[in-house]
């Protein structure tokens, strides 16, 4: 994609959000959100009192709880609440409907305390009361707590119950596909999932026993039911995965995973698990080993010897052109010495785990001794 079109796409989807967050709620919810930031605004400038002149301190509080000092203090934040979805469009039905909220908050607070049925059920007929639904707020069946009646609370809907997942019927009083009833009184149905391996049909009861038919992937014991199908085994699937992959067994189901790369062919994950090793590779204390590594190191290990060597060899030349050669070798052999142990130190440590324990002192004893 070129660099214009991904700006082009991003710019889309940045319109596209926008248009999103403007989108206006439904007249319902759009009345239960202003009065839900309005209900705010009246717990944040609800004022207490205590003691002194008591009978003055209530007459003060009751002058402010409709006065038009705490209606503004109300309005400058409406509708600028987190769960305001549009912001705009909230100022905008505050502002139409101002002469209501304004009546209700000045007169109707103390005959008619609920702001939303008096303004959304009532004046704009946007909303109904709990459990009533559509343009006459008819009452909503019984949906016996496993489901919700449609358009509940709003003048939209059928009213018809909208079943909790495992649960169906009119009234939700039957047990869904799946689900077998483990609970019922006269008041109460419970609805379980059967197991994992119940196919259709679904079940009596609880476990694999109680399946009416078994679910691929599964099948069907005499004593234990449902039992799961090991798909990795020759006889149930011989070509399960592709060659360079091996199978791993799940409940119901398999599941091909890619060999190491040392393999060619596998039976579990590892160089450790090679039918045979890959081209470049060599089976070694039961593992295929990358020779191409192996023989980097054993290049690189030479080299270093080499150098070493030649250290050791110019430490004599040097010392040659004076009248101390016995004392240049001497000062070369400690200090080929010192390169040895220090190399016996390096490549057994990743080997063993651990570093291997040497003496320092004596090792320090043993190079003073050969100068």
């Amino acid at each position: 994609m070129r660099f214009r079109d991904l700006i082009a796409v991003l710019m889309v989807l940045t319109v596209a959000r926008a248009s999103a967050d403007k989108l206006s709620p439904p007249p319902c919810r759009a009345c239960s959100q202003l009065v839900g930031s309005f209900k705010a605004g009246l717990e944040r400038t609800k004022r207490g009192h205590g003691g002194g002149d008591t009978a003055w301190e209530e007459e003060k509080l009751r002058s402010y709880k409709n006065s038009e000092v705490r209606l503004v203090e109300i309005q400058e934040k409406l509708c600028s609440d987190a769960s305001v979805t549009n912001k705009d469009h909230c100022h905008n039905l505050a502002n139409e409907h101002e002469a209501l909220i304004e009546d209700w908050f000045t007169h109707k607070q103390t005959e008619q305390p609920d702001i939303h049925a008096w303004l959304c059920v009532e004046q704009l007929r946007v909303c109904c009361p709990p459990d009533t639904y559509g343009p006459n707020c008819d009452p909503c069946p019984d949906c016996n707590g496993n489901g919700k009646c449609k358009g509940a609370g709003t003048r939209k809907g059928n009213g018809k119950c909208l079943c909790d997942t495992g649960y169906t019927g009119s009234n939700c009083n039957e047990c869904g596909p799946q689900h077998f009833e483990s609970f019922r009184d006269e008041k109460k149905l419970l609805c379980t999932q059967c197991h994992a391996a119940c196919g259709e049909g679904g079940c009596t009861g609880a476990g694999p026993k109680s399946c009416r038919k078994c679910k691929e992937g599964w099948r069907m014991d005499t004593e234990s039911g449902c039992v799961d199908v090991n798909e990795c085994l020759e006889q149930q699937r011989p070509n399960a995965c592709r060659e360079q992959q091996f199978c791993v067994n799940n409940e119901g189901s398999f599941t091909c995973l890619e060999c190491d790369r040392s393999c060619n062919g596998c039976d579990g994950d590892g160089p450790d698990m090679c039918k045979k090793c890959a081209d470049g590779y060599q089976l070694k204390d039961g593992k295929c080993h990358d020779l191409s590594s192996e023989q980097r190191d054993s290049y690189v290990s030479m080299t270093r010897l080499l150098t070493y060597l030649g250290m050791c060899v110019a430490t004599c030349v040097i010392f040659n052109s004076s009248a101390h050669i016995a004392w240049g070798c001497i000062v070369g052999a400690a200090v080929a010495v010192y390169i040895a142990t220090s190399e016996y130190w390096l490549n057994t440590a990743p080997e063993g785990g651990r570093q291997p324990e040497i003496d320092t002192k004596q090792l320090e004893e043993l190079i003073m001794k050969s100068l």
